[in-house]
């Protein structure tokens, strides 16, 4: 089996687990991402729109005390772009369906909100399999510090994400059920 296989065979099992989460989640899921978000006032954070069974970051996205912006896919292969997000913008249909914003500045995020499939204790994390966060966070940290929280239920834990050498580590993952610091 390659490692192809593995990780389509490991996000085909994710993707049933987080729907089990999805359809038990609570309003109040989001708060341990308004909690981890604090120490990191003023600074440049970088969301997502939640589709299909993502948890929901938009109200730490909204409460959070500096700019914010939602990824934007410019092209296969290519690393996401950030454009100014805000409750009250016009958002359009965006690749993949993901909603961006219409218009807005595009920014340099220094806080990542992740959205992952599933996640491990080491930090890492399986996406959809497009590459596009590993490349943006491999760009982002040759430039200076950023910060990378996977932001999932709980039940989207696995013992080991099947890795390969371009997956970028998370910094921290926050669940419903507490906040991770891998190798702390």
């Amino acid at each position: 089996m390659t490692l192809a296989d593995i990780k389509a065979a490991a996000r085909a099992d994710a993707f049933s687990r987080r729907k089990v989460a999805f359809a038990n989640r609570k309003d109040s899921d989001a708060a341990r991402l308004l909690t981890a978000l604090t120490g990191h006032a003023g600074k440049v954070l970088a969301g997502y729109m939640p589709m299909r069974t993502e948890i929901d970051c938009l109200p730490a996205m909204a409460a959070h005390k500096g700019a914010v912006g939602v990824p934007v896919i410019l092209g296969s292969g290519r690393p996401l772009k950030f454009r100014g997000w805000s409750p009250e913008a016009v958002m359009v249909p965006g690749t993949f369906g993901a909603r961006v914003p219409e218009s807005g500045d595009w920014l340099v995020p220094e806080v990542l909100i992740v959205p992952l499939l599933s996640f491990d204790r080491r930090g890492f994390r399986l996406g959809y399999g497009g590459g596009f966060y590993d490349r943006t966070l491999e760009g982002l940290r040759a430039r200076g510090p950023v910060t990378a929280i996977g932001f999932a239920f709980a039940a989207q834990e696995v013992d080991e994400v099947p890795i390969e050498a371009t997956d970028q580590p998370l910094d921290l993952i926050v669940t419903e059920a507490e906040t991770i610091a891998p190798g702390a």
